[in-house]
């Protein structure tokens, strides 16, 4: 009895430590398997173990050897993309180009590296692609189009001569040439805006002086140096222009007046303004002598000389009577009036001249009543012609 009992109590003891670390997991065929993460966590375990009996100590066999994972290929095939999508998206990832191409992406199927990645859809844009012959051109395109816009921008703005030449590629120079362009037109409508300021600014100093100072800032730019003399010419021009006018009307007025009084002290346009403006003024009041005259004939039988300041107001005064020719026209139709004895009155249109109108009146009047006197004594001769001569016959028969 004592016996089965000291057995029975050391198997207690060998199986016992067995049953307190179990733990889940299937065993393979050595019945052994790895550790999983949650019996790591517990501290049950830490890689590959035993779980049967072996030799007479009891304990876990030793774990073998772990065989090595199967080898991944660290570098791709064009093969192994879904979509020529992805082989950008990789090739851009990467950074690669036609110099730069660990993989042979860019030499699959293709004789000569061109920079492009695999065999591309002929669709394709390929400037998407990193390093592409593309890309590049417009990446080389761009960088022109920006140098050539600040160069022409440049230029127009200072009013430059447009020159839009440069060095490099194709894609450069054409994109330079573009971008000057733009920049060139940008900078030219800057600078009329500057050109129309400056010669504003001289224009305003103009008016102030008469001597021309450049300012500094506009020496250096021939355009701009130029406006500013321009706005400062334009000024001089108008003052000199309101002068001129100053002494022509002076001298007009002064013509009006019949008081000549040439200035001294000036420039001959200034004189010369004067004396044109008393021509002018000489020539107003000789019109004005002239129409006294003229209107005068309509009230005047005969011309009669004025009592007028100078002879030669008297002399343009009779030059206007003379000329009167309108009056000449009323007499003769008074006159017809008049002679054939029509009712005497006056036409509207002739009622400025009633003088001379009535008095031709009355000159063709006395002329018809001359044709009748006239014509009555011629008719009496007759008779006593005829009477005569029958007298005569009648004592020729009586003898």
């Amino acid at each position: 009895m004592g016996k089965y009992l000291l057995v029975l109590i050391t198997l207690f003891i060998f199986v016992l430590p067995h049953q307190g670390f179990a733990h889940s997991g299937r065993t393979d065929s050595s019945g052994g398997h790895n550790c999983s993460d949650s019996s790591k966590a517990k501290g049950l375990c830490t890689g590959y173990h035993n779980h049967n009996g072996g030799g007479t100590s009891g304990g876990s066999t030793p774990a073998p050897a772990p065989k090595p994972a199967p080898a991944t290929r660290s570098d791709k095939d064009c093969s192994d993309f879904a979509n020529y999508d992805e082989v950008v998206a990789y090739w851009n990832a990467k950074g690669y180009s036609a110099t730069n191409d660990p993989e042979r992406l860019d030499g699959f199927g293709n004789v000569v590296d061109d920079g492009i990645p695999c065999e591309v859809p002929s669709d394709y844009d390929t400037a998407k692609i990193n390093g592409s012959p593309k890309q590049i051109e417009q990446q080389d395109s761009a960088k022109g189009e920006k140098a050539g816009y600040q160069k022409g921008l440049a230029d127009g703005t200072s009013g430059a001569e447009e020159n839009d030449s440069s060095t490099g590629s194709a894609a450069y120079q054409s994109g330079f040439s573009t971008g000057y362009s733009k920049g060139y037109t940008e900078g030219m409508q800057k600078f009329e805006e500057q050109k129309k300021a400056v010669e504003k600014e001289g224009y305003e100093a103009g008016k102030k002086q008469d001597k021309l100072i450049l300012p500094a800032k506009y020496q250096s730019n021939a355009l701009l140096k130029q406006e500013y003399e321009n706005g400062f010419n334009r000024a001089l021009k108008e003052k000199e222009e309101a002068q001129i006018a100053s002494f022509q009307e002076k001298g007009l007025q002064d013509g009006m007046k019949d008081i000549k009084n040439t200035p001294e002290d000036v420039s001959q346009n200034l004189i010369g303004a004067y004396l044109s403006g008393y021509e002018e003024g000489q020539q107003k009041l000789k019109e004005k002598y002239l129409k006294l005259g003229y209107n005068a004939a309509f009230t005047m039988i005969s011309y009669k000389k004025p009592a007028l300041e100078k002879e030669k107001y008297v002399k343009w005064y009779k030059e206007g009577f003379e000329s009167n020719k309108e009056v000449e026209k009323i007499e003769k139709v008074a006159y017809e009036m008049g002679l054939n004895e029509e009712k005497y009155e006056v036409p509207q249109k002739y009622l400025k001249a009633e003088t001379v109108f009535k008095h031709h009146y009355g000159l063709g009047e006395q002329a018809a009543e001359d044709a009748d006197e006239a014509n009555t004594v011629i008719f009496g001769l007759g008779i006593a012609a005829w009477l005569g001569r029958r007298y005569y016959v009648a004592r020729k028969m009586v003898a």
